[in-house]
C-alpha cells in the first residue's frame, strides 16, 4: 500500500490539477494509482464538470471519489476561505473497490431487510465475516437522509467502518459536486466498499469536555429530556452552574451540549465514548431540554462544554491514545473529514488539526476537507456529527 497527497492554490484548475498530480505522479514512482481522491473548492465552481476528466488525462486507471468543499485539506495542509484542490492517490494491492452512487428516492424502508442495503451498495453476495467491506461515503446534505443511511448501513454491516462527510461549499441545492469515476452528480451520496488487504482505524474527536458527573435519563419523551436521576433538567443545570468557574459559566451560555454514552454495558465512560449531541431548545415550564437526538430512558448522559481549548486538548487526547494503542502506520495514508466550524475561525491560526495529526501520529499522508457534517463511529455505531474531526488511517493488514 501506497499513498501521495497534494495540494494546490492555483487558481486555474488545469494548473491546480497539474501541480498536483506531477506531485503524486512522482511520489508514486509512475505507478498507477487503483483509487484518486478529489476535493474541490467552490472557488472552481465554474469548471466542476472537467475535474474528472483532467484527473483522468494525468492518473489514468484510477478510480476516482470526491467532492467539493467549503476548505481542503491536503499534504498535511488546511487550505480555508481560498482556492484549492487536494489530490491523494493511492496503490491498494490486495485490495477491492465496490463504487456505488445513491440516490434518496432509492433508500431502503425502516423494514427492508440487510440484502437491501447491501443491494444499494452494489455489495448484494452475501459476505463472511472476514470479508466485510468498510465504507468511505461523500453525502450532499440538501438531497439525501444522511442519518437514513448509515442506520442503515449499520443495519447490515455492523461490523464495518463507515468513515465520511458531507459536501460543502454551496448554499443551495445542487450546488455541491460529487465525483464518482468519470461522472460528476449534484444530489445524492457517493462511496466506495472497500476489501481487502485493508484495515481503517478511526479517531473522531468531537472537541468537548464532560462537566459534573455523568448522570442517567429517567424520563424523555423522543428527543425531550424530562428527567435526569429524578430531578428535572433544569434543577440538574442550577446545581452544576453553582460549582462551575466563571469562565465555565459564561461559556456554558453558548456552548452548552449533552454527551450520550452509546455503549449500554459501559458504567464508567471514557474520553470517546460520548455521542455529542445539540441542546436545540427549552421548556422552563417542565424544566425539560430539546436534544438534537432521540433519548432512551436509561441511557448515561454528561453534560459537556466547548471552546477552543478544549477541541484542542480533545484531540491531543484523542489521538495519544490512538497513538499509544497502534503501531507506527507505515505505508498508511490518512483522510481527515473536519467541520467548518474548525479550523482558523475556531483556533486563530491555521494547520491545527493537521499539525496535531502529524506530531501525535506521524508524517503519513493526510487530505480532507472542511464538511457540512462530519460521519464517523462512536461506541460501535455511525454517527453524522457537527464541530467534530473524524479520521481514518488506512493501513495493510500485515502490520496491524
Amino acid at each position: 500500500m501506497k499513498w501521495s497527497s497534494s495540494i494546490s492554490e492555483r487558481p486555474s484548475l488545469d494548473d491546480a490539477v497539474d501541480e498536483c498530480t506531477s506531485k503524486l505522479t512522482d511520489e508514486l514512482g509512475g505507478t498507477a494509482p487503483d483509487l484518486v481522491i478529489a476535493f474541490v473548492s467552490a472557488h472552481h465552481e465554474a469548471r466542476y464538470q472537467d475535474l474528472p476528466r483532467l484527473v483522468a488525462e494525468r492518473l489514468p486507471g484510477g478510480l476516482l471519489l470526491g467532492c467539493s468543499g467549503g476548505g481542503v485539506i491536503g499534504d498535511g495542509r488546511e487550505v480555508e476561505q481560498s482556492v484549492g484542490l487536494a489530490l491523494t492517490a493511492v496503490v491498494l494491492p490486495g485490495v477491492h473497490l465496490t463504487p456505488f452512487h445513491i440516490d434518496d428516492a432509492a433508500l431502503p424502508d425502516g423494514d427492508a431487510p440487510p440484502d437491501d442495503w447491501k443491494a444499494l451498495v452494489a455489495m448484494a453476495d452475501d459476505l463472511d465475516g472476514e470479508d466485510d467491506p468498510d465504507f468511505l461515503l461523500l453525502v450532499d446534505p440538501f438531497s439525501l437522509r444522511g442519518n437514513q443511511l448509515l442506520e442503515g448501513l449499520d443495519y447490515a454491516f455492523p461490523k464495518s467502518v463507515k468513515i465520511g462527510g458531507l459536501a460543502s461549499g454551496a448554499h443551495y441545492p445542487g450546488g455541491n459536486a460529487l465525483y464518482l469515476r468519470d461522472d460528476t452528480h449534484g444530489s445524492g451520496a457517493v462511496g466506495v466498499a472497500i476489501r481487502g488487504d485493508v484495515i481503517v482505524d478511526t479517531v473522531v474527536a468531537q472537541g468537548c469536555r464532560p462537566i459534573g458527573d455523568p448522570m442517567t435519563v429517567t424520563a424523555c419523551e423522543r428527543n425531550s429530556l424530562l428527567e435526569l436521576d429524578g430531578r428535572t433538567p433544569f434543577e440538574v443545570l442550577k446545581e452544576l452552574f453553582e460549582r462551575l468557574s466563571d469562565g465555565d459559566r459564561r461559556l456554558a451560555q453558548h456552548s452548552l451540549f449533552l454527551g450520550v454514552v452509546m455503549d449500554e454495558l459501559l458504567d464508567s465512560p471514557k474520553l470517546g465514548d460520548y455521542l455529542i449531541r445539540n441542546i436545540v431548545g427549552v421548556d422552563p415550564r417542565r424544566g425539560a431540554l430539546s436534544i438534537g437526538d432521540i433519548l432512551k430512558e436509561g441511557q448515561l448522559v454528561q453534560f459537556h462544554l466547548r471552546d477552543a481549548a478544549t477541541s484542542a486538548h480533545d484531540l491531543e487526547a484523542m489521538l495519544d491514545q490512538y497513538a499509544g494503542a497502534v503501531p507506527a502506520p507505515s505505508g498508511a495514508g490518512a483522510l481527515l473529514f473536519s467541520c467548518l466550524g474548525r479550523g482558523q475561525m475556531l483556533y486563530g491560526a491555521p494547520d491545527h488539526d493537521t499539525g496535531m495529526f502529524r506530531q501525535k501520529v506521524g508524517q503519513i499522508p493526510l487530505t480532507g476537507f472542511f464538511c457540512n457534517g462530519e460521519i464517523g463511529p462512536v461506541g460501535g455505531s455511525t454517527f453524522l456529527h457537527g464541530y467534530t474531526s473524524s479520521f481514518g488511517i488506512f493501513r495493510p493488514k500485515e502490520i496491524s
